[in-house]
């Protein structure tokens, strides 16, 4: 399994009422919850977001409520995988379980900048920064959680 895209790139402490502001919760739509995405932190993500791209955060990406919408409107938005630092644990399996692709790797967090050409392989964890010509190793998922993300989440891996 593998991503390529270009980065948007977060500091630290990126909390779920930022990455979809609670005024939006109101909704079950995954593009509508795509469509305010980042909007309080970022207003022009929405609008350069490109299937594929990659986010790049720092510390504690995911931090706050427990809510689903968070990963749901990033992976909706047309983002292919978070990288970050660390993950609120959470978010995390959160992430998990509605198949966005999340990767913790300090080096590569600190180092890739917003607009970087990035590839990722989740088979060997290897996270390639194009534009910079840097590498960098992340833990990569063990085949069960790689099999959720490819299902599109937990409940699509148990059907069958």
């Amino acid at each position: 399994m593998k991503a390529h895209g270009l980065v948007h790139k977060y500091g630290d402490n990126v909390d779920t009422d930022v990455i979809i502001p609670a005024r939006y919760l109101n909704t079950a739509s995954h593009a509508e919850l795509a469509s305010h995405c980042m909007e309080d932190i970022d207003k022009d993500f929405v609008n350069q977001v490109k299937p594929g791209d990659i986010m790049v955060a720092e510390k504690n990406f995911g931090c706050g409520s427990s809510r689903e919408h968070a990963p749901i409107a990033i992976k909706a938005s047309g983002i292919s995988c978070v990288i970050a630092s660390t993950f609120a644990r959470i978010f995390y399996r959160n992430a998990i379980n509605i198949g966005l692709a999340i990767l913790e790797c300090d080096e590569a967090a600190r180092d890739i900048q917003a607009g970087d050409e990035v590839d990722v392989d989740f088979d060997s964890g290897v996270i390639t920064n194009v534009t910079a010509g840097r590498t960098y190793q992340a833990e990569p998922f063990p085949p069960f959680i790689q099999n959720i993300i490819q299902k599109g989440g937990l409940l699509n891996s148990i059907k069958g």
